[in-house]
């Protein structure tokens, strides 16, 4: 499977210069170059494929996760939303939250003990 690139190679430009640099570290250096992991938590957003679903063309998902962590901890996504709202003049005081379902336990579907809790309190 190829890889699938979302970016253009000058809107991927504009970003990497937001990236930590690749090159210069001290250690091993990265399994997954920086456009991979990119385009790797850009394929998961786009797509809400769990993590460990990630198409190996990326990389490790474990390696693109942790580099998402990361660049959350040094506010990298927050200097890519406000470089996207330079240049495309994006509205940041707009949120999309996308959560689990949250369950209640099997004991709190109603009231089997006699009580009506549909009516109002008397006060």
């Amino acid at each position: 499977m190829d890889r699938l690139y979302y970016l253009t190679d000058e809107q991927f430009e504009q970003i990497n210069r937001l990236l930590p640099p690749e090159e210069g570290r001290r250690g091993r250096p990265p399994k997954v170059k920086n456009r991979e992991a990119l385009e790797g938590v850009l394929h998961v957003l786009r797509t809400g494929t769990p993590w460990r679903d990630l198409p190996n063309a990326y990389g490790p998902w474990h390696t693109i996760y942790m580099r998402w962590q990361r660049w959350i901890a040094r506010g990298v996504w927050g200097e890519i939303l406000k470089l996207l709202q330079r240049l495309k003049g994006v509205d940041l005081t707009i949120v999309f939250l996308d959560s689990p379902v949250v369950r209640a336990h099997q004991h709190a579907v109603g009231a089997a003990n006699g009580h009506d809790f549909s009516r109002h309190p008397r006060s």
